[in-house]
């Protein structure tokens, strides 16, 4: 995040605007890709909509140009490097499930094998290099990561309960599929819900092919850097809700999805979206914050669920956090069964001390309560039934 101006005056969403001032950073004359367009007109026109202060629309800008310059880098890093779409990313082990639900953990836990190819959080907001980038020297994006982590916990201090923030550890592809322009935010489901209604029905193949191209690229440059992997290891809730295009694009993808009680997980990532939707509105209603989050991933999982009955067994393999937090090297065994993998004991090792050394305990507790946001007990049971029957429930 940037430096954001308080006092100056709200400027609008402008499409040709924003678009000339990302060719004029990126030094390209035009777009070769352009189907980003519709997505991006839709999302403009629901930010002028949204209830965002002054410091928030400047970052909500900064991050549309960012991602528009990403995007024309890469269109010249093809031009220069074709063999970049010849890359093949195989059978990418994928986790998903609703925010807190031990996701974080379990990712970071299967990267902790040196045969996983990760995605990190500094190549995920910034995943072009920089020009003139040596690839035997440190990356020079990975002191700008640090600098924007600092910045996002100081505005909002609490985010540290919520979410361990590491710069240089794995972090989800959600940043890499804002790209397309077909999500944005992560907090969008409250802060922008007929934009996310808008995405919700539309044909996302595009927004998953773009996230095969840019999963390449990064593939291609820890090539050069020679820190590549053998398998991708990813991981975003956002998924829930678009299986179906997923496996259009990777069908040969292996799907780890985690459980736990929406009871629990709802009213927190109701918590966390506040926490969030202060650094950039003001006067936010928690109870609408509540309630979007409720409706979002009610509807995620419904999808998700659709999609699993429609498909043949094997494609998934279900981790329940209550058995993660007891065991979750247990866990992890589990999985490497499930994708046919030799768990070694280096690994193993590994991955203990990683438990070890990120024990829940050495954070602050993430407070929160149901009545805050508007929610009860009752009405999630309601909400989530048919969920909490299959997967939650014994």
């Amino acid at each position: 995040m940037s430096r954001v101006p308080t006092e100056s005056p709200a400027r609008p969403f402008e499409e040709g605007e924003l678009l000339d001032e990302a060719l004029r950073k990126a030094g390209r004359a035009r777009f070769l890709d352009e189907s980003f367009v519709e997505p991006l007109q839709v999302l403009l026109r629901s930010l002028e909509d949204a209830p965002l202060n002054v410091a928030g629309r400047y970052s909500m800008r900064a991050r549309i140009v960012d991602l528009l310059v990403n995007r024309l880098r890469l269109e010249e890093y093809l031009d220069r490097y074709p063999e970049i779409r010849a890359e093949e990313i195989v059978a990418p082990c994928i986790i998903v499930g609703l925010p807190r639900t031990g996701t974080t953990m379990l990712h970071r836990l299967l990267s902790c094998d040196p045969n996983a190819t990760t995605l990190t959080w500094w190549e995920s907001r910034n995943p072009t290099p920089l020009p003139d980038t040596n690839w035997k020297e440190p990356d020079p994006r990975i002191a700008a990561a640090r600098r924007q982590v600092q910045t996002i916990l100081a505005a909002a201090p609490e985010l540290a309960t919520m979410h361990p923030w590491d710069p240089e550890g794995p972090d989800e592809e959600f940043f890499l599929l804002e790209h397309s322009f077909y999500t944005f935010y992560s907090t969008v489901p409250v802060l922008m819900p007929r934009y996310a209604s808008w995405a919700a029905v539309q044909d996302q193949t595009v927004a998953y092919r773009y996230l095969r191209l840019m999963l390449q690229f990064l593939q291609w440059q820890q090539r050069q850097a020679g820190r590549l992997g053998k398998r991708w290891v990813l991981k975003a809730p956002r998924h829930l809700g678009f299986m179906e295009y997923l496996f259009r694009v990777f069908p040969d993808a292996r799907i780890v999805q985690t459980h736990r009680d929406p009871v629990q997980t709802i009213p927190s990532i109701a918590s966390m979206y506040y926490a969030m939707w202060q650094t950039v509105c003001d006067d936010m209603d928690p109870r609408v914050v509540g309630a979007g989050a409720k409706a979002h991933w009610a509807e995620a999982l419904r999808r998700c669920m659709q999609v699993r009955d429609a498909m043949p067994p094997g494609h998934f393999i279900d981790i329940d956090y209550r058995a993660q937090v007891r065991d979750a090297i247990g866990a992890v065994r589990r999985i490497y069964e499930f994708l046919g993998l030799a768990l070694t004991a280096d690994t193993e090792g590994q991955m203990r001390q990683w438990v070890e050394e990120n024990r829940r305990d050495n954070r602050a507790p993430h407070e929160y309560t149901l009545d805050k946001f508007g929610l009860t007990t009752e009405d999630l049971h309601r909400s989530f039934a048919e969920y909490r029957w299959r997967y939650v429930v014994t």
